[in-house]
């Protein structure tokens, strides 16, 4: 099956790739994900995707748009619920591409995140596939999260410290300050 696999980063994505790979699909990679603050970090996650890419042989579209303004102006009137909405950036955009370049299916590293909402990302993914006419193909990659970031780890690959947006990382820095006595 000819699969589109959002990627988010390259930690997130090396166990969904292989496990995909094994299972036979035929792999692209896309890049896309505006939600990234600041851009010295959007930079760190992106081309730490495309040198794993490269390492792996993974073909990769790479849509390169660093837009913290429009990804705030699509949150801003619910910060709580902005996740839902981020998904629904990054993956009706994956399903727009999947759909008018042929793929079978797609689906996203987010899918292995312990710290996502996985329901949540599943619906939206659901509601793409849907308005796209593309398969959401549909894995809990979860239980591999672990070994992904030992891969990362030894191969030195950039690890982020918080999911990617400008309130994820408040509440990174906000988390800490709580814990200092």
């Amino acid at each position: 099956m000819k699969t589109l696999l959002h990627i988010c980063c390259a930690p997130c994505a090396n166990q969904c790739i292989d496990q995909l790979r094994e299972e036979g699909h035929t792999l692209r990679g896309f890049w896309f994900n505006p939600n990234i603050h600041p851009f010295t970090e959007y930079r760190a996650r992106r081309d730490a995707v495309q040198s794993y890419a490269q390492s792996v042989s993974l073909p990769l579209l790479l849509r390169d748009e660093y837009a913290l303004r429009p990804f705030i102006r699509a949150v801003c009137e619910d910060i709580a619920g902005r996740c839902g909405k981020c998904y629904a950036i990054r993956l009706f955009a994956t399903a727009q591409v999947a759909a008018e370049q042929g793929f079978d299916a797609f689906t996203s590293s987010l899918f292995i995140s312990p710290y996502q909402n996985h329901a949540l990302m599943k619906e939206v993914a659901q509601q793409a596939a849907q308005e796209y006419g593309v398969e959401f193909l549909y894995r809990d990659f979860r239980p591999a999260f672990r070994a992904g970031q030992e891969r990362a780890r030894e191969k030195q690959i950039y690890m982020q410290k918080y999911c990617g947006c400008i309130f994820s990382e408040e509440e990174r820095y906000l988390k800490e300050q709580r814990r200092i006595p």
